[in-house]
């Protein structure tokens, strides 16, 4: 048995991977797990990442989890373009940085934003903290670079774009009011191809118009939700 991946493609982590592996012809196998469906939960998911989590990768007897570790796998394993992680020990050092960073920064705020989105009480504070995170991206890791990283594309671009191409990325304008990101994000667009970069994010963007909600939507949205924390 090849290469499996197990995605969904609603998960940002998810839509990352698969980018990454569709970009640099990897072959592999899609093993779908809807998460909606609590497919994560099952014990047949569990034989393969016992904490049940999306992204999830099978390499014959191997088994590897969480979406960093998977693609630097992958980009050891099938000699990526050096771009994607550079041996250059200052430049690696820079996406390194940048992925160590985002996890509990941008993306933490992106998914509160989502909930809040539909239960917008405490939405103002939350979009300020999103606001801030998004200046650093800009000062801190963009700078006056092409990338986040330097003149190339990186392994921080493709989890940075999958994380801001977030349905609540979309309801706040990120791009309309940053015209530096947006010019960013047509770069990486580019890089990946914009065939793929759709297809990746199709799934995801037709959540980006949900409303505020009453009492009983929340709860049908909170399994939405908990995906977007994957």
């Amino acid at each position: 048995m090849g290469l499996e991946l197990y995605l969904d493609l609603l998960s940002q982590p998810c839509r990352a991977v698969y980018i990454f592996a569709k970009k640099n012809d990897i072959p592999f196998e899609l093993r779908t797990v809807e998460l909606l469906k609590g497919q994560h939960h099952s014990d047949a998911f569990a034989q393969v990442n016992p904490l049940r989590k999306v992204p999830a990768l099978k390499d014959g007897d191997f088994t590897l989890a969480e979406s960093v570790a998977i693609l630097l796998y992958l980009s050891r394993k099938y000699k990526a373009p050096d771009h994607w992680y550079p041996q250059d020990l200052q430049a690696r050092a820079r996406v390194d940085e940048y992925l160590a960073w985002q996890h509990t920064a941008l993306r933490s705020s992106c998914t509160r934003a989502m909930w809040q989105k539909v239960a917008p009480e405490t939405l103002a504070s939350t979009l300020a903290e999103l606001d801030w995170c998004l200046q650093l991206l800009e000062d801190k890791f963009l700078k006056d670079e092409d990338f986040l990283a330097g003149p190339h594309i990186s392994m921080a671009d493709l989890v940075a774009i999958t994380e801001l191409m977030h349905p609540v990325s979309a309801g706040c304008q990120v791009f309309e009011s940053r015209p530096k990101l947006a010019a960013w994000r047509q770069r990486v667009e580019a890089a990946v191809g914009k065939d793929l970069f759709q297809e990746a994010h199709e799934v995801v963007m037709k959540a980006k118009d949900l409303p505020p909600a009453d009492t009983a939507m929340k709860e049908k949205l909170k399994p939405l939700i908990q995906v977007l924390l994957h």
